[in-house]
């Protein structure tokens, strides 16, 4: 796994990317959990107009039909576009068929990224990430990981299948940086992704209030940059068209080094 480099500007070429072995991800896409009927697709088709490349959605969220509703009625080519979906826990032993279902829904030939969305049971389920492998190998799938595992769970599966999970989505904010997770996962070549930036941070911070000010910005564009500059995927999810554009707009400044070590401090 790689990081691409940063641009200026406002454009979508203008969003940092990590490697993939299916692909680049952009590491700054518009989560859709909560997201429901029209306003998911309104929320994704205002997305991809605005310049977003990656959209993340699951089984669970019951908004797939909504998100390939945006994605087909978009003027963006669906290959320029990254979408990641997730298998339930309690789908488990229905891999091919919930799959099958999504991109139904979806109104695709394949997904982007496919992730065990919890751990079935809590278990890692090695099994199931027998089934994610083969459908991966079949091209239903570009790439595959999980969400919400542990270090020592993604091991479990890297170890007993012999592959190593491409993504972990877990919650991730200022406040929970935690650089020995940060540092293993990216040891075994696991790109961290983050759920839930603002919501697990304290937007009043004065820290996040003191680099805003420097560079002219809101504290939840300082948030969504301190992923990117960590090499973080970030996903904010927001059916706002306003905040929809907020978010996207990140590109014209990067935190320096103090700054963004001050930002890793609210870890606390």
């Amino acid at each position: 796994m790689t990081t691409g480099p940063d641009t200026s500007g406002t454009g979508a070429s203008a969003i940092p990317t990590a490697t993939l072995p299916g692909g680049a991800i952009p590491l700054l896409g518009i989560g859709t959990w909560q997201s429901e009927g029209d306003d998911c697709y309104r929320a994704v088709r205002h997305a991809l107009d605005v310049g977003y490349r990656h959209v993340d959605t699951a089984t669970g969220y019951g908004n797939e039909t909504q998100v390939g509703r945006a994605l087909a009625d978009s003027s963006v080519d669906r290959d320029d576009v990254f979408v990641t979906t997730k298998l339930p826990p309690d789908a488990a032993g229905k891999e091919r068929e919930t799959l099958e279902a999504s991109l139904r829904d979806l109104g695709t030939d394949h997904v982007d990224l496919w992730l065990i969305h919890w751990p079935p049971s809590g278990e890692a389920s090695p099994w199931v990430w027998e089934r994610f492998v083969e459908l991966r190998d079949e091209g239903k799938v570009r790439s595959i990981g999980v969400s919400n595992y542990s270090v020592e769970q993604v091991d479990i599966l890297s170890e007993q299948v012999g592959e190593t999970p491409a993504v972990d989505q877990i919650p991730w904010s200022p406040a929970d940086y935690d650089a020995k997770v940060a540092s293993e996962l990216a040891k075994r070549g696991v790109l961290l992704e983050g759920y839930s930036p603002f919501k697990r941070t304290d937007l009043d911070a004065p820290v996040l209030a003191d680099v805003a000010s420097a560079h002219g910005v809101t504290p939840t564009q300082v948030v969504l940059r301190w992923h990117l500059d960590h090499g973080f995927v970030v996903i904010p999810k927001s059916v706002t068209p306003a905040r929809i554009e907020e978010n996207f707009r990140v590109t014209g400044f990067s935190l320096t080094e103090d700054e963004r070590t001050a930002v890793d401090g609210l870890a606390g």
